[in-house]
């Protein structure tokens, strides 16, 4: 396998798996999946706007399509998040259990400058503005 081919099924990986995890934690919020959320929030608060990015947003990534602005505003959902519920019981993400946001604000900001790769839906409808020329030096 080439080290270009190793990149893009990794790249697609991450893109899946933190897709489908967002998925799952939005449809706890607005579903109630999982036994987590004992009703569903009114509609436009906080939780129920964090719920719908979540979800929809989830759906969005692991399919990857309009990869680069979805993850870009999940990446900045992430980093409100972590100021806002977790930064005031302790600044360390170990000690106020905000480690998942800040790795999922990575890994969208990540996505939000790579792209959605080549097993994308991105690639596939060769969405220009989604879609960037890239130099086999980039890899």
């Amino acid at each position: 396998m080439s080290r270009h081919t190793a990149v893009q099924l990794s790249l697609a990986l991450l893109r899946l798996v933190s897709g489908f995890l967002f998925i799952q934690h939005g449809g706890m919020k607005l579903f109630g999946w999982f036994g987590q959320m004992p009703h569903a929030p009114e509609p436009f608060t906080l939780i129920w706007v964090a719920a719908v990015l979540e979800f929809f947003g989830g759906i969005l990534i692991l399919a990857g399509l309009f990869t680069r602005i979805t993850a870009f505003i999940l990446s900045g959902e992430m980093a409100y998040a972590y100021f806002h519920a977790h930064a005031p019981n302790g600044f360390s993400p170990i000690q106020n259990k905000g480690e998942p946001a800040v790795l999922f604000c990575f890994i969208y900001l990540f996505l939000a400058a790579y792209g959605g790769g080549e097993y994308s839906l991105d690639h596939w409808f060769k969405v220009p503005s989604f879609h960037p020329k890239r130099r086999k030096s980039d890899y």
